[in-house]
């Protein structure tokens, strides 16, 4: 596995790969990796010739008070664990490389609406900075196809309407959330939890997975449903910041006639903010 530091490396071999007609996979990572993203490795592998990850704790994506100056940087332990798993190339760059002019300088890339419900309510600038940082990183690597895990579900269409809206020629292919045996989803921040909270943690996935069962089998006052699995996150020792049910298609308040929804809730356990999903179909709309 080859890694380099500078946009100018990273193109210089890409643009080898492009003139031999290969296909090229792009996995964006912030590090600290867990088998969610070898997952995510693994089926970029699957849908390209070569495969491109990128390590980068993006400032501009981390809100005021959040954990940037702590957030977990293992790039050893990662470029292992990518060697092992059949990565072509690492992309490791240094801030002032993607904001040569400064984070708070740099041009920004806005998704409206979108980036402004759900944890884009809650962490206000949160999605600009991933539209950037993503922007960017879809320049500097040209990517046939990009792999993204649906954990992020709210990430992932902000991502899929920019490729959209800026007539992006990327591929891009949501993976299905790696969980726990417990059922907790594999989040590089579960690495903060204490022994008490991380026994805690998979009470966000029942409470979404009982909300699932009862919309599909009967119950479809989405407001009291959201109530009911707040109650039920307060009640396991967790601290609701929404839980909401949605269209999955675009995140629209969900109406009489929609099949595919998606529950999405955050909570936080200490000082760690937890975030999760489950989509649901419903066999018999009103």
């Amino acid at each position: 596995m080859q890694t380099v530091h500078t946009i100018a490396q990273l193109r210089a071999t890409v643009d080898q790969w492009r003139g031999r007609r290969e296909r090229v996979a792009f996995v964006p990572t912030m590090g600290n990796l867990h088998e969610g993203h070898l997952h995510l490795v693994k089926r970029a592998a699957r849908a390209a010739d070569r495969v491109v990850v990128s390590i980068f704790v993006n400032p501009t994506q981390f809100t005021e008070g959040e954990d940037f100056g702590t957030y977990p940087r293992t790039l050893k332990q990662d470029s292992l664990k990518l060697a092992e798993s059949g990565v072509h190339l690492l992309f490791a760059p240094e801030a002032s490389e993607l904001y040569p002019f400064g984070a708070e300088h740099t041009t920004q890339v806005l998704v409206p609406g979108l980036s402004d419900i759900l944890c884009g309510a809650s962490r206000p600038g949160h999605f600009a900075g991933v539209a950037t940082v993503v922007a960017k990183l879809f320049n500097a690597v040209r990517p046939h196809v990009a792999v993204f895990g649906e954990k992020d579900y709210q990430q992932l269409l902000v991502v899929r309407r920019m490729v959209a809206d800026l007539c992006l020629p990327i591929e891009i292919i949501g993976l299905p959330t790696v969980r726990e045996p417990d059922g907790l989803a594999l989040s590089s921040r579960n690495g903060y939890l204490s022994t008490e909270e991380r026994a805690r943690a998979p009470g966000l996935y029942r409470a979404l997975r009982w909300a699932g069962e009862v919309l599909v089998t009967a119950k479809r006052d989405y407001q009291a449903l959201c109530a009911q699995a707040s109650e039920m996150l307060v009640e396991g020792g967790l601290r609701p910041d929404y839980v909401s049910i949605r269209r999955a298609d675009d995140l629209a308040e969900p109406q009489a006639a929609d099949s595919r929804l998606i529950i999405l809730a955050a909570a936080w356990l200490g000082q760690t903010r937890l975030i999760d999903n489950l989509p649901v179909t419903l066999k018999n709309p009103e």
